[in-house]
């Protein structure tokens, strides 16, 4: 049986991008009844952010909604808060004093920010070694990640080989997986979807703020009656991701055939995401109401994960001399 962990951080609400590079292949690989999926909120990597409390449990509560309201069975597999787990934390010292300087400085989640030390906090250094004890504490083969997460996965198989070699087998090196077809979900903008670029589409808002979020997305200048190209359209390129073969086919005919304005292919679209997560939107925003629902199932994985971890940290502490 394969152990498969993905994570995802509570810096904000789950955003399409989130769902098609994450949740949803995640979910997808949980129905194999032969893995054991463990899905974690990162609270603690958002407190690099994140230092208001009520809006870190806020975004917590909405990523865990998410979850749940894309089709995860809590009481079949594990969802659980990253900070209900103690364990995590003693492991991350641990691998903090076997992690060589220069790994760190080279990790992209801190020289993308390294022009400006001063918003640099220890935290946000170290993020690279809690990642890894997020993954190595649960034993776990496989971790489905971005292209983007590519390099923190490699940094936790190399930590968890360093330590592998100087006290013996102690951690499982884990898999990367990453789905070829959603490594990088587009923006309203073009770039990455990303909260951090502001560019992002929350199919979770009401209708009016959803449709005007997805009126916003660029595209260049071309007339309305002039033939377009949908390969180097952001409407296109996000339509193809949610749309049947039959439908993309449609667009892209319309697209070439001109009197087809980019204001059609937005609607389009915007009516696409209604009917696609009809019910993913209904379910989330009746969990939202009820957070003590969410806070239910939300303990029943982090029993289940403490368990899991304590086995993993004692096995460490043995090797070290600690117990």
């Amino acid at each position: 049986m394969a152990r498969i962990l993905t994570g995802i951080q509570s810096t904000g609400r789950p955003h399409l991008g989130n769902l098609l590079g994450a949740i949803i292949p995640a979910l997808e690989l949980s129905k194999d009844k032969d893995n054991q999926s463990l899905f974690f909120i990162a609270d603690l990597h958002a407190l690099t952010q994140i230092k208001d409390p009520k809006l870190r449990v806020d975004n917590t509560n909405a990523t865990a909604a998410a979850w749940i309201a894309c089709g995860m069975d809590t009481t079949e597999q594990l969802l659980y808060r990253q900070s209900r787990v103690p364990q995590v934390c003693e492991l991350t010292w641990y691998l903090n004093c076997f992690t060589p300087y220069p790994m760190l400085a080279n990790a992209h989640s801190f020289k993308d920010k390294s022009n400006k030390l001063s918003d640099i906090n220890a935290g946000l250094f170290t993020y690279p070694v809690l990642m890894t004890a997020d993954i190595i504490l649960y034993d776990a083969d496989i971790v489905p990640v971005g292209k983007d997460q590519k390099q923190h996965l490699e940094i936790a198989r190399d930590i968890a080989g360093i330590f592998n070699s100087q006290f013996g087998e102690t951690f499982v090196l884990p898999e990367v997986r990453i789905d070829e077809n959603v490594m990088t979900i587009p923006g309203t903008d073009g770039q990455k979807m990303s909260k951090s670029y502001g560019n992002t589409l929350d199919i979770f808002m009401e209708e009016k703020p959803l449709k005007e979020a997805v009126m916003s997305i660029v595209t260049d200048s071309t007339p309305l009656q002039a033939p377009k190209d949908p390969d180097t359209c952001n409407v296109f390129a996000l339509y193809r991701l949610l749309a049947s073969s039959d439908q993309i086919a449609d667009m892209r005919n319309k697209y070439l055939g001109g009197n087809y304005g980019y204001g059609h292919a937005k609607q389009a679209l915007f009516e696409l995401i209604l009917s696609r997560f009809t019910t993913e939107r209904k379910l989330f925003h009746q969990l939202m109401q009820s957070p003590q629902d969410i806070n239910q199932q939300l303990e029943l994985g982090e029993k289940k994960a403490t368990e899991i971890a304590q086995v993993v940290l004692d096995r460490v502490r043995n090797k070290l001399g600690f117990r």
